[in-house]
């Protein structure tokens, strides 16, 4: 197996904070690495010394394998506003579709309409500038996955994604030959899709083969040998300490080993590392909350001709844990704008929204809100122990804001809103760039949390920890309420698609014809004589699909297709592929 990527004695350090040290590993082909660590401890910067974007402190060597095609995802996806989406991608057709050796991928524009159709980018004529967050990733996205790159170096590829595209990206992924290095806080995606997770800890790697899962007790089981081994290192520190404070003659310049030896025994015993387990036994939470939390009553909202919530009643109750999914720019972030009174002056409002007097809402925007750069963690957070408690310790208390990495500054953004003691949590997209290790500490938090909880959420993980029931935001203003977890809405939505495609294949079948004489049944097995010219009509059919699907597909390899001519050809073909599934059914019933 051929190694795809070797990296070699590489650092990186912003003044005295020093991110990782000489650091080293190999990546083989086919390999699917997961890379996690805390925010602030540098997996961004080790992608982009990775990519060429960054350089490392210490030089070090990074070697890919000669002529393989390299596509790289970062967070912050580059493009000009004036340009419409196939404009950009054409744009980057040239460079990212190259290896080495310049050999451009043939089929770069089929590939690129098919994904776009997958991730729902049905207007490519739509500029750049006018695209939500997500619809940029899914650009992003589209363009990576269509390079049919070798090896795919992504950060975070599903921050900012609804479930369906997550779910499809993940399909993709986990099917695809690709070899894959990716930064990501997604534990069911990390699973579908990685073979090996790679942990970043107090700036070395350690490399875990398997799921999450497995990484998660193989971790703890590193943290326990070494507080153990830290143990007997203390054990050990006591005598050298006793020898130390012994009489001046006894440490003679032949025992000056000892001594350096004793100092190294002293910083090894002061390293304990810990699980980032969350203590919540001295947490206080909001005051007292009602009976009366927020009563809905026939809430519509429309911009303009667009309906984003029709007629929806509800009534929230006290400590319920609501999780709300939909596709993007399908209302979700308007609905909780409107419960927590928040809607603006565009848009219409009808219907009734009351609030009881005893709630105090914490807002958490998905937007996020502009913290003063120059001032420090504790000016903004006055609370040692909520802070220490979400992972900043006392030596961080006064770094400025300006100094915090993007996934730090969103977290302090989330404390900021606790701090408040609010007894209804609202909270949109809290997982886009928390680590994991965050993410299992704000979810113990939030399970102990007495109050009403609203989270809109892409993270099934964090949905399934901690929603009761769901609200589905289906488009056109309906919504609908399923009672369980995430995982079992999908399990419920997969078998009702299944019941329906089984109820589609039943009705698309002839119906058997009644024999034409009175009292004349058919021999087992022999067909009638309709049947066996249904037959006959059938293999002609399939003849003349399999013919008009070869030609598609031999026209669609061609190189400098249009895009319309492309779009309509990828539609004929997908329509063939399920006439052909049809008629071939049929034709096993009638041959069996």
């Amino acid at each position: 197996m051929a190694s795809y990527l070797q990296i070699e004695n590489i650092s990186k350090s912003y003044g005295a904070k020093i991110l990782f040290d000489h650091i080293g590993f190999n990546i083989n082909e086919g390999d699917k690495y997961a890379l996690v660590a805390p925010n602030g401890t540098g997996k961004t910067s080790l992608m982009r010394i990775i990519a060429g974007k960054d350089k490392s402190d210490s030089g070090g060597k990074i070697t890919f394998l000669k002529d393989i095609r390299i596509a790289f995802l970062e967070q912050e996806y580059s493009f000009e506003p004036g340009q419409t989406v196939w404009e950009r991608l054409k744009e980057n057709e040239s460079h990212i579709a190259k290896g080495s050796n310049g050999e451009t991928v043939k089929d770069y524009e089929r590939e690129a309409i098919k994904i776009m159709t997958e991730f729902g980018l049905n207007e490519p004529d739509k500029m750049m500038g006018e695209l939500s967050g997500g619809q940029i990733k899914r650009v992003a996205l589209t363009e990576m996955l269509a390079s049919g790159a070798d090896f795919y170096i992504m950060d975070e590829p599903t921050n900012h994604l609804d479930i369906d595209a997550i779910e499809y990206l993940e399909n993709f992924l986990s099917h695809s030959r690709c070899t894959l290095l990716m930064v990501t806080h997604d534990r069911y995606f990390l699973d579908k899709v990685c073979n090996i997770v790679m942990e970043m800890d107090h700036g070395k790697l350690y490399s875990y083969k398997g799921n999450y899962r497995n990484y998660l007790e193989k971790r703890q089981e590193r943290i326990e040998n070494y507080n153990s081994e830290t143990d007997k290192v203390k054990n050990i520190l006591r005598r050298e300490l006793e020898w130390m404070r012994s009489t001046p003659q006894a440490r003679t310049g032949k025992a000056k080993y000892r001594i350096d030896a004793f100092h190294d025994l002293k910083d090894r015993a002061g390293q304990v590392l810990s699980s980032s387990k969350l203590d919540m036994s001295d947490v206080k939470f909001s005051t007292h909350l009602g009976n009366k939390i927020i009563d809905c009553k026939d809430v519509c909202f429309s911009y303009g001709d667009k309906c984003l919530l029709n007629h929806f009643t509800y009534n929230f109750q006290r400590y319920e844990k609501v999780g709300i999914v939909g596709k993007n720019g399908s209302g979700k972030t308007t609905f909780i704008n409107i419960l927590a009174g928040e809607t603006g002056e565009d848009g219409t409002l009808t219907g009734s929204v009351e609030r009881g007097e005893s709630v105090r809402i914490g807002y958490y925007h998905q937007e996020g809100i502009n913290i003063e750069e120059d001032r420090t963690v504790l000016e903004t957070v006055n609370d040692t122990g909520l802070l220490n408690r979400f992972m900043f310790p006392h030596d961080m208390l006064n770094n400025k804001i300006s100094s915090l990495s993007g996934g730090e500054k969103r977290r302090l953004y989330l404390l900021t809103v606790l701090m408040r003691k609010p007894n209804l949590l609202i909270l949109d997209e809290p997982t886009n760039d928390l680590d994991i290790v965050t993410l299992d500490i704000l979810e113990e938090y939030l399970q102990e949390f007495e109050g009403t909880l609203i989270i809109i959420s892409h993270d099934r993980h964090f949905l399934d920890r901690l929603a009761d029931h769901l609200f589905i935001f289906c488009g056109n203003g309906e919504v609908k309420d399923f009672i369980g977890d995430y995982s079992g809405y999908r399990a419920f939505i997969k078998e009702v698609e299944k019941k329906d495609r089984e109820e589609k294949r039943l009705s698309q079948r002839p119906q058997k014809e009644t024999s034409c004489k009175r009292g004349e049944q058919d021999k087992p097995g022999k067909l009638s004589f309709k049947e066996k010219k249904e037959l006959e009509h059938i293999e002609e059919e399939l003849k003349m699909l399999n013919s008009e699907k070869s030609e598609l597909e031999s026209s669609l390899a061609a190189d400098s297709l249009d895009y319309e001519y492309i779009t309509k050809a990828s539609q004929r073909l997908a329509e063939i592929n399920e006439t052909i599934d049809v008629k071939e059914t049929r034709w096993l019933e009638l041959s069996i």
